[in-house]
Formats: structure tokens, C-alpha cells, sequence
């Protein structure tokens, strides 16, 4: 990896970090229902993922930027896990079955509606 690509790698999850941390704040307050503000950054991270392997880059720059250092900066799968821990640790276990299935179908779906909408049009 040269400098270069060093550079667009921190340029990248630069804006990750901050973009997480900002609806991860911003989010606090009841939106009306019970979700995680980790679960909305996960699906948005998928969502950007499903339209970002549409448009099929295949400048290497690009995949660095956005894939390894926007996405990976921004999704929050060390979170995710770290809340299934805390609901084992309280052996909520049906919560934790629930919050598991809810994130992954859900990011899965987000992953698609990207993907498609990047295909549709």
C-alpha cells in the first residue's frame, strides 16, 4: 500500500467516524419506536454498500475511499456485537434473538433497496 492510498484510507473513515457519531448523537431522543442508534447506522452502511457494489468500481482509489474507509469507519459491527453481549450478559435471550434477526434482515434489506435502486435507474 503506498502513501497515497494511505491518505484516501484516513480520508475515508475520516468521514465515516464522523458521520456515525453524528446520527449517534443526534439520534438520542424516542424516534417512536424502540431501535438502536446502532441499528440505524448498520442499515444506512448497508444501504450505501448495496449502491456502492451497483455502480460496480473499478478504480482501486475508489474501493479504498468508500469501501475500506468510509464503510468501514462508519458501519458499526464491533457495536452490534457488543449489544448482543450486554443482552446475553442480562439474559434477555429473547431480545437478543430478536435484535440479532432485526439487524441482519434488516441490513439486508437496505443492502438490496441500494443495490436496486442503483439498478433501476
Amino acid at each position: 500500500m503506498d502513501f497515497s492510498s494511505i491518505f484516501i484510507l484516513l480520508f475515508g473513515s475520516t468521514f465515516g467516524l464522523i458521520l456515525r457519531i453524528f446520527i449517534q448523537n443526534s439520534f438520542k431522543k424516542s424516534i417512536g419506536f424502540d431501535i438502536q442508534n446502532t441499528s440505524i447506522v448498520n442499515f444506512l452502511s448497508s444501504f450505501f454498500l448495496g449502491i456502492l457494489v451497483a455502480l460496480n468500481f473499478i478504480n482501486n482509489e475508489i474501493l479504498v475511499l468508500f469501501y475500506s474507509g468510509f464503510l468501514g469507519c462508519f458501519s458499526t459491527f464491533s457495536s452490534f456485537i457488543y449489544q448482543l453481549f450486554l443482552l446475553l450478559k442480562k439474559r434477555k435471550f429473547l431480545r437478543l434473538f430478536c435484535h440479532y434477526i432485526e439487524v441482519i434482515i434488516f441490513s439486508l434489506l437496505f443492502f438490496y433497496l441500494g443495490y436496486f435502486l442503483i439498478q433501476f435507474f
